[in-house]
């Protein structure tokens, strides 16, 4: 299936990875380092509260789904409007459990990984992302090192490879329209929906402050 998303533009030189990373789609990979900001309207409980663009501010994702959708559902959609992924949260799971499947799927032929907290208590976040086919899940697949507070995290391979980072945009038209923005750098040869798909997790994961910890 193709997506109705533009080429992203180039961010700076780094060195690609041995094995590339595929996991939505090989339509999300690019020979060279991929920056997306990512914006996010504050204390918005409505459909589209996350928007992905490049850095020339085209428009690669959407964000859909309410504050109080069943089982906190979520969509990723292109610019066309057709769902990529979608995001549901497991519920009376003490790690904040969220499942992603393919399209708006939410069969279990139609997963493609999972994202836990690495542990019950934590200061900073830190998850396991765990692939479909990974049914023990003895050992992650993909580990994820950060802050949601402070817009700021790394992802990792299973070999600890760095593969994305996150990091605060300080933009004034961000602030003047009232925006929260920040940066995702994505390496070569990476599936940068993928990468787009944790962090919505990571944020999810941070805002649910309710129930079990």
């Amino acid at each position: 299936m193709s997506y109705a998303v533009p080429v992203p533009a180039a961010g700076p030189s780094s060195q690609p990875l041995a094995n590339p990373v595929t996991v939505v789609s090989p339509q999300f990979q690019a020979t060279y380092p991929v920056d997306l900001v990512i914006t996010e309207k504050m204390m918005s409980i409505k459909e589209g509260a996350f928007t992905v663009s490049d850095v020339n501010g085209n428009v690669m994702f959407q964000i859909k789904g309410s504050l109080f959708s069943f089982h906190d559902r979520r969509t990723l959609v292109d610019s066309a409007g057709t769902p990529i992924v979608s995001f549901r949260q497991k519920i009376l799971t003490a790690h904040r459990r969220w499942h992603v499947f393919r399209g708006e799927s939410s069969d279990a032929k139609d997963l493609l990984f999972s994202v836990k907290k690495s542990s019950l208590f934590q200061l900073k976040a830190e998850l396991d992302v765990f692939l479909a086919v990974n049914t023990k899940e003895q050992a992650y697949d993909f580990k994820v090192k950060g802050s949601w507070g402070e817009r700021s995290c790394t992802i990792y391979d299973g070999n600890n490879n760095i593969i994305a980072q996150m990091h605060k945009k300080h933009d004034l038209k961000s602030i003047f329209f009232g925006r929260d923005a920040f940066a995702v750098t994505v390496y070569p040869h990476v599936d940068y929906a993928f990468i787009v798909a944790i962090v919505v997790v990571l944020h999810e994961i941070n805002m649910d402050r309710s129930g079990q910890d």
